[in-house]
């Protein structure tokens, strides 16, 4: 049976390919900006493309679509893909351009990437996936990344990092709390590894 996944639009996102990327393994996907529609999906999926700060005010600015991710989400443990910026958001905060407030759910600060004569910013192209501390959806593969900011990172005392790629030194790759899932990299363009996660996400049953 078909997942209803609720593929929020909130003018920061490559809807398109994720779009794509969810129904070509299957999923049943309503792309929507609408708070009524997230709460009665099964799944949900928040992309992101651009800046911290214009991506949460974009997410803010849709009547209850916040206070409904938090109730589906934390409280009623509906399945949840936070996407490049869209996992970014699951932070504390966005220290891009001053600090903004992210939606909390999990501790830290998402920080600008360390330029240096080895290290390009932004992260860009294909970079190996790690996963650390306890087994999660994210496998050990190659996966395509795009970002110049990133979750700190905090080692795997943290338990919400769940995998972690190298760029002049570790980098979050994912992290989990509960029923959400967050990823830096971009599933969309991350051919077969990206599909096989996003088949496992309409797949999981937390």
């Amino acid at each position: 049976m078909a997942e209803t996944v609720a593929l929020i639009d909130y003018g920061a996102g490559n809807l398109h390919s994720v779009e794509n990327a969810l129904k070509a393994v299957g999923a049943d996907v309503l792309v929507t900006a609408d708070a009524g529609a997230v709460a009665s999906a099964s799944r949900i999926v928040l992309p992101g493309v651009g800046s911290y700060a214009a991506c949460m005010k974009g997410l803010s600015a849709i009547p209850d679509m916040t206070e409904t991710l938090a109730e589906r989400v934390l409280s009623k443990g509906t399945p949840f893909l936070g996407i490049c910026v869209g996992m970014q958001l699951m932070a504390t905060r966005g220290l891009e351009h001053g600090a903004h407030q992210g939606l909390g759910w999990v501790g830290g600060d998402v920080a600008p990437l360390q330029a240096s004569a080895d290290v390009k910013v932004p992260h860009m192209g294909w970079n190996r996936v790690e996963p650390v501390g306890e087994p999660s959806l994210v496998e050990p593969g190659e996966a395509y990344f795009l970002h110049s900011y990133a979750l700190r990172y905090a080692g795997e005392g943290q338990v919400s990092v769940c995998a972690a790629t190298d760029h002049g030194g570790p980098v979050v790759a994912a992290v989990q709390t509960g029923t959400a899932l967050g990823v830096q990299f971009h599933p969309e363009k991350s051919q077969r590894y990206g599909l096989d996660l996003l088949s496992r996400f309409l797949e999981w049953r937390p």
